[in-house]
């Protein structure tokens, strides 16, 4: 198993989920470094044969699924942290205005505040591509379950995107 190749092919797809996921680039960059470690430290162990069975980028998915289920368990017992204007300057990449930046951020906001089901469903199938089957088989929940999450977090977030033009306006 060539880990290099498997990091640099999967690093941008996987730090996009957490992002998706956990709404904070900070937060995102900490579960992406997590989940390429376990990883890393998984294959150590493994043969040969079982590497070349698997399928990579839904494997690293599920662990990335798991890093985040695990922190917000943990998050739990302590206080959420504010937004702050540093974390809204994080998310500017060069070449987007700060515009972009900040719907991106609000974005990423919105979706995270989305219940966990219906967030990991949104961002597994919408935003990362993966068919309704395999996102089924990665979080543990019946398909037709999957398709109905899908379905209400993007009604859900099409309300708040319709919300949050009625009161720019």
């Amino acid at each position: 198993m060539d880990f290099e190749r498997m990091f640099s092919e999967h690093q941008d797809r996987v730090f996009a989920f957490c992002y998706s996921m956990t709404g904070s680039r900070a937060e995102a960059e900490d579960v992406a470094q997590e989940v390429f470690l376990r990883a890393w430290r998984s294959l150590r162990d493994w043969k040969p044969e079982r590497i070349e069975e698997l399928s990579e980028r839904a494997w690293l998915h599920k662990i990335a699924l798991n890093v985040v289920r695990n922190r917000v368990r943990a998050s739990r017992s302590r206080p959420p942290l504010a937004a702050s204007d540093a974390g809204l300057a994080m998310v500017a990449a060069p070449g987007r205005s700060p515009e972009s930046a900040v719907e991106t951020h609000w974005l990423a906001g919105q979706v995270a505040a989305l219940p966990a089901p219906q967030r990991e469903a949104v961002v597994l199938v919408s935003v990362q591509g993966f068919p309704y089957a395999d996102v089924a088989e990665l979080t543990g929940r019946p398909l037709n379950t999957v398709k109905s999450d899908v379905h209400r977090g993007l009604a859900a977030l099409r309300k708040m995107l319709e919300r949050e033009e009625v009161l720019a306006v």
